[in-house]
């Protein structure tokens, strides 16, 4: 299996994090963030949109960070990290889904702003506005539980855990989310979790 990454992204931070976790060898192929190596021909034959991370594996080629983890935890993780019973997995892909919305437009979007001067869609005000709103959901739900899903670890937890992470960055301070801030250090404590890289 071949993981393409940028060190920087919390998008593939997500998918080091599970193919860690659960002990799946890989072979890592960071991506040139500075040269825009992802925007190039070679790389937009493995992902038409241009970003990472993606993964190769038996012929198969997946992209987005979401696609990535239910195909990892599918195949190597089975009911633990993503369920089959539909139910089951609705709890759990319901955060997956706030990762690639209300996370991503808000913390994602501002910390980008902050650290590259890049801005994808609105200000540093909205970006905050609307981390605002996914910290609120996620401190709702770990202020009376330790998992985002289903009483364990799931791919929701490592979904939403990353630009949660780094907020600060964003300059979205954390102190008012005690709930989140415990989950950060239940999620670190996971034995196998990996480290961010920079």
């Amino acid at each position: 299996m071949k993981l393409y990454y940028i060190p920087i992204s919390g998008n593939a931070y997500k998918v080091r994090i599970l193919l860690s976790l659960l002990k799946v060898p890989y072979e890592k192929i960071a991506i040139d963030n500075a040269r825009k190596e992802h925007k190039q021909p070679a790389f937009l034959k493995l992902n038409p949109r241009g970003e990472v991370p993606v993964l190769e594996d038996d012929g198969s080629v997946v992209w987005d960070s979401a696609a990535c983890l239910v195909y990892v935890a599918r195949k190597h993780g089975g009911e633990q990290w993503l369920p089959a019973v539909p139910a089951d997995m609705a709890q759990v892909m319901q955060w997956v889904a706030l990762a690639g919305n209300e996370i991503q437009f808000g913390l994602q979007y501002a910390r980008r702003g902050v650290l590259q001067g890049r801005w994808t869609a609105g200000t540093l005000e909205q970006g905050q506005a609307m981390s605002r709103v996914a910290l609120a959901a996620l401190e709702g739900r770990l202020k009376n539980n330790e998992w985002l899903a289903l009483g364990r670890p799931t791919i929701a937890d490592i979904a939403c855990f990353p630009y949660v992470e780094t907020a600060p960055e964003a300059q979205v301070p954390l102190d008012p989310y005690p709930g989140v801030v415990a989950w950060l250090a239940r999620c670190k404590a996971l034995p196998g979790w990996a480290a961010r890289e920079v």
